[in-house]
């Protein structure tokens, strides 16, 4: 992990100026943490994940997903936050190696991609908004 670093050049700030920037390297993606600030100096914070990808050609480029999270939504974030984390950590199954997938799906004729989408949530996110408090 590096040191989160403030950024100071004497600059007037923009909109957008960036105030604050943290990278987290984790495995095969990094996510950073960037405190940024409005033109009437209010600041928020974009969350980005970076994942190295490679073109057909063998080409790579940067997969990147962002957020944007403001001060008014911090507690309600880090409430959901905390408690996906939680239940994650006290009730989630023990993960399928490569090899439990590869000799699965090779004794019940499956392809890969079958048994490992098994494995993710279809999520409807206009279903989100319905259970909004």
């Amino acid at each position: 992990m590096e040191e989160g670093r403030e950024k100071t050049d004497g600059a007037e700030n923009n909109v957008r100026d960036e105030i604050f920037s943290k990278a987290v390297r984790a495995g095969k993606r990094t996510y950073f943490f960037d405190v940024k600030a409005t033109r009437r100096n209010d600041y928020y914070l974009t969350i980005t994940e970076s994942k190295k990808r490679f073109n057909r050609d063998g080409r790579f480029f940067y997969e990147k997903h962002k957020i944007f999270l403001y001060k008014e939504d911090f507690d309600k974030f880090i409430e959901g936050l905390t408690e996906s984390v939680d239940f994650i950590k006290t009730s989630a199954p023990e993960p399928i190696s490569d090899e439990e997938i590869t000799d699965k799906g090779a004794e019940n004729g499956e392809e890969i991609g079958e048994l490992v989408s098994e494995n993710y949530t279809d999520v409807d996110f206009e279903d989100l908004d319905a259970k909004e408090e």
